[in-house]
């Protein structure tokens, strides 16, 4: 008989992944939630007060307190500025955003990398990635049950395998301003670069990946199992990768630009 360890990694399954039961939320939040997730992906400037009103529009009754709540567990955040009120999480070292002005020219200049959330027939995960700017190539992706910082760092991991950047940028998420995840970065002498807070669109090509993936695969989709969901973004981003064509890279494809540069 297989090992635990053997069958994830046969069906490309984190660990963490193979335990994973229903998240105990009521059929009603996983409803509210999935509303959440197509509007923020439309409108990722509303904040809790406009996407409230919305959802009230829909036919439910939901107060800001819950929607807020809600959008916490899915890690979703608008993108507008905001007051700078409050900071994140205690870190040894801050850095700035770096790519303000930056020309863009080549393979392997800036990557970044995001979260996101992932909804199931019952319950959901989340889904990051690792890409690289100049071509959009998704170079590596992992899926978790939890918002921990372990999946991160196996696609960095993998990311790492590939090649080096010159420098990573990501938002100021605690999974990303880690002392595991800045030393990763720092021991192999990238240049790290932190997102302004509440400003998706410094990382956004990210961003635009999350519209592709969700519009043309996960919102087609109900996936019943993690194991389902991973098979199916497995099998979407070889299409991305080698197949999809991108106006903003002359109707290639991001494999054909990043391994041809």
């Amino acid at each position: 008989m297989l090992s635990i360890v053997q069958q994830c990694e046969l069906l490309g399954l984190a660990r963490s992944s193979y335990y994973y039961e229903p998240v105990a939320e009521s059929e009603d939040n996983l409803l509210l939630m999935r509303l959440l997730d197509e509007q923020y992906t439309r409108t990722p400037f509303y904040g809790t007060r406009k996407m409230t009103a919305w959802v009230r529009t829909q036919g439910y009754p939901v107060d800001r307190k819950r929607v807020r709540r809600l959008l916490h567990v899915m890690g979703l955040e608008a993108i507008y500025p905001k007051p700078r009120t409050s900071l994140p999480g205690t870190v040894e070292h801050r850095y700035p955003y770096l790519l303000r002005g930056m020309r863009i020219e080549r393979c392997n200049q800036v990557w970044s990398c995001d979260i996101t959330y992932i909804r199931l027939a019952r319950g959901f995960i989340y889904l990051m990635a690792v890409i690289d700017w100049f071509s959009r190539y998704v170079l590596s992706w992992e899926i978790s049950v939890t918002l921990d910082t372990s999946f991160c760092l196996e696609a960095l991991d993998r990311a790492l395998q590939i090649a080096t950047p010159e420098l990573f940028n990501t938002d100021q998420g605690v999974q990303f301003t880690s002392t595991e995840f800045t030393n990763r970065l720092k021991a192999a002498a990238i240049r790290i670069s932190w997102d302004g807070r509440g400003r998706a669109l410094d990382n956004i090509f990210v961003e635009r990946l999350w519209r592709s993936v969700k519009y043309e695969e996960v919102y087609i989709k109900d996936y019943q199992s993690v194991a389902e969901a991973v098979s199916n973004l497995r099998a979407y981003f070889t299409f991305y990768n080698h197949e999809r064509l991108h106006q903003a890279l002359d109707y290639q494809t991001p494999a054909h630009v990043y391994t041809s540069r």
